[in-house]
């Protein structure tokens, strides 16, 4: 209590206090205090004694020298602070230099991949393992995680070469794991890549304006840098047979591989596996991974930010049939983004991790004999590598074939050629190996019997009764399954915490009279707002877009897009209807809409006519293509209307978008704007070609387009 006070008197500046108000012991305390004045003198005149009296008492003495040997004891013993730990970069697992990762490893073939939905890397991963046939060592390489700057030291290893397997996604645009390096090839002038032996693989689809464009870039820029080209540039075709060009490309390649390094084949050509097969079953259930894309338990925890490896977990709020007849399921789903961080923009992608369809996993199982719910790990043989799994693991079968592996889609030929060993019947062997060469015979069967015919390896097992293959190398060879993108029907300043999906249910009967079913479009179909209590919910991510309104709300919009293609226009009249109410002024906007019957798919028919009525949408045009004798499509609307389209597109700076189908649709509309440049604007074929080229290079001709 005194040293309270004491401390409260000096805090105040009382710092004179006499020695005589003073107990025994309380002169030290006031020592300690830090209140040092302390006034020797007395403040009235005492009697004279004969002995003066000690400034401290052997109490003062004991109790000072008690509270110093408290002091003492207290700092020694007193628990030491945690050491704030310096934060150098610790030393990463991942290697960022590619040079040294292939001098460690004894590699001098390296494969780069841009891919956006697996194929290209599947590739990649192929011909790494080729070079094994050959006396040479490959690694596929992901361009993201490795410095590219590093390609003008490839001289540096013995023999060496640069793959590259590169996608083109959207109109033209580089992959998203490829973008960094796209921008290093266009930044770097004068780099010199003299050293560089290289290939160039290019993955594309022909419906798309850019055939192609990412591939021809890299493949054209390389060689400008002084880099070597050993072998031309492979185009391959997504609208027509991508396998069937790559293996085509493939078969030749190699042989001017050999040619150009001096080596040849070892004549080796029996199944390489990448992975080992390791089981735990006594394993604790919360290591073991149920379907999350990245982190363990990410499903469970979520936290952001939310993209491709770690998706947020979206509750469905709305999912509803949106046509009112027909044989069709369109429908209309809501995911609630509440709480998540997420943004998007009009005219962005959401993309969505669908699972296989249960009846098709449980009977995978029952062909091949297995436990489901045995826990395993593939772990790559390559102890080195990155890609230390070919999917999350530890995990079950059953998961590895609901969530990650591809068992939907016809197998490639490689599935084929390395599944073949197992097939005890001599004839099923032989038409298998048939199928993954190059010679056209082979090409024609793997045509018929995969392709048109639309068997899954589902349905190959059933029609291969000798093929039993161990159903671990299965899982090494099947590709991941991939997540899907949808163009967003809403608008996130009306719908700041929601995201709209419209689609079309995928079903259809084969040629084998097997039923198919669209992965992602019957799992999104199945998803009821809730299930017995529990929200369904959709494991989500944004993809950004360049479809994108015109940055002037004053300039005029023209929106093409039949059937569910009219998926972003939601989102675009949303948006311009609420820049309306915000008192801006906004240009006209017109809407071309097909479907077939008025009656049946008329999609959003009411809130199109509502938008119509109150003056956001300035003009709605519906083609309905088989509601008369003569179908009527968007083009035919489009030439009819082609005086008001000039006068927006040539004098009024008018944005047009096409969205929806790439292989006929968007192809025919864009014939139909050449006819109308060419016939109002007077110019040439050639010249109104030219005119509307230019329009996509100044961003005012935009398609968001599938085949």
């Amino acid at each position: 209590h005194f040293l309270l006070h004491a401390c409260k008197l000096g805090c105040h500046g009382f710092t004179q206090i006499s020695s005589q108000h003073l107990e025994p012991g309380q002169k030290s305390l006031m020592l300690l205090c830090g209140l040092t004045n302390v006034d020797r003198t007395t403040t009235q005149p005492e009697p004279m004694v004969d002995k003066e009296e000690p400034l401290f008492s052997s109490l003062d003495i004991f109790l000072f020298t008690l509270i110093i040997g408290l002091v003492i004891y207290w700092f020694m013993n007193r628990k030491k602070p945690e050491p704030i730990p310096e934060f150098k970069k610790a030393p990463t697992t991942r290697e960022t230099s590619f040079i040294e990762k292939m001098k460690k490893m004894g590699k001098n073939i390296i494969v780069f991949y841009g891919s956006q939905t697996g194929t290209a890397e599947e590739f990649a991963n192929r011909l790494s393992k080729d070079a094994q046939r050959y006396g040479m060592k490959g690694m596929a390489a992901d361009p993201e995680e490795y410095d590219m700057g590093e390609l003008s030291r490839l001289s540096e290893i013995n023999n060496s070469l640069a793959i590259f397997c590169m996608a083109t996604y959207g109109e033209g645009d580089p992959t998203d794991n490829a973008q960094d390096f796209y921008d290093w090839l266009q930044e770097n002038d004068d780099e010199n890549l003299s050293g560089l032996n290289y290939t160039v693989f290019a993955l594309g689809n022909k419906t798309y304006e850019h055939y192609n464009a990412m591939g021809k870039y890299v493949d054209k820029r390389l060689e400008e840098l002084g880099a070597t080209r050993i072998f031309d540039l492979g185009l391959g075709d997504d609208d027509g047979n991508l396998e069937e060009d790559f293996v085509s490309w493939r078969e030749q390649f190699w042989p001017a591989v050999c040619e150009h390094f001096g080596v040849e084949a070892l004549g080796d050509e029996s199944s390489i596996r990448q992975y080992e097969l390791k089981e735990h079953p006594d394993i604790n259930m919360n290591k073991v991974y149920t379907g999350e894309i990245g982190r363990l338990k990410s499903f469970e925890t979520q936290k952001p930010p939310f993209d491709s490896k770690n998706p947020f977990l979206a509750p469905v709020t709305v999912n509803r049939k949106l046509n009112k007849g027909g044989d069709r399921h369109l429908m209309h789903l809501e995911l609630d983004i509440t709480g998540s961080k997420i943004r998007y923009e009009s005219g962005d992608h959401v993309a969505v991790f669908p699972t296989n369809d249960p009846a098709l996993v449980k009977r995978l199982g029952e062909i091949l004999g297995v436990n489901l719910d045995t826990v395993i790990s593939l772990n790559n043989l390559d102890e080195e590598s990155n890609k230390k799994h070919p999917f999350p693991c530890p995990t079950t079968y059953h998961t590895a074939l609901t969530h990650y592996l591809d068992i939907t889609h016809p197998p490639r030929t490689n599935v084929l050629y390395e599944l073949a060993q197992y097939a005890t019947d001599p004839k099923e062997q032989e038409n298998m190996r048939k199928m993954a060469s190059s010679s056209p015979e082979g090409k024609a069967l793997y045509q018929s019997w995969v392709l048109d015919a639309s068997r899954n390896i589902v349905a190959i097992l059933e029609d291969l009764p000798s093929l039993r293959p161990p159903i671990d190398h299965l899982c090494e060879l099947l590709p991941r399954l991939q997540a899907r993108y949808y163009s967003i029907a809403s608008s996130s300043k009306v719908h700041p915490n929601s995201i709209h999906i419209c689609a079309v249910v995928v079903e259809y009967k084969t040629k084998t009279g097997r039923i198919n079913k669209g992965v992602a479009t019957n799992w999104l179909k199945n998803k009821v707002v809730t299930d017995n209590g529990y929200k369904s919910t959709v494991p989500m991510y944004i993809r950004k877009s360049q479809f994108r309104l015109p940055f002037k709300a004053t300039n005029p919009v023209i929106m093409i897009g039949p059937g569910t293609g009219i998926a972003p226009f939601m989102g675009f009249i949303q948006e311009r209807g609420w820049l309306k109410e915000q008192g801006k002024e906004v240009g006209e906007t017109v809407m071309y809409f097909g479907c077939r019957h008025k009656n049946e798919d008329y999609l959003y028919q009411e809130e199109l006519e509502e938008a119509e009525s109150n003056g956001v949408l300035t003009k709605l045009n519906v083609a309905f293509s088989r509601d008369q004798e003569h179908k009527v499509y968007v083009q035919h609307l489009l030439r009819n209307n082609k005086e008001e389209l000039w006068k927006l597109i040539h004098t009024q700076n008018a944005h047009i978008y096409i969205c929806g189908d790439a292989r006929n649709m968007a192809k025919d509309v864009q014939t139909a704007f050449h006819d109308i440049a060419e016939d109002l604007g007077n110019m040439t074929r050639t010249q109104a070609t030219d005119y509307i080229k230019k329009l996509m290079t100044k961003g005012r001709y935009s398609q968001d387009v599938w085949s």
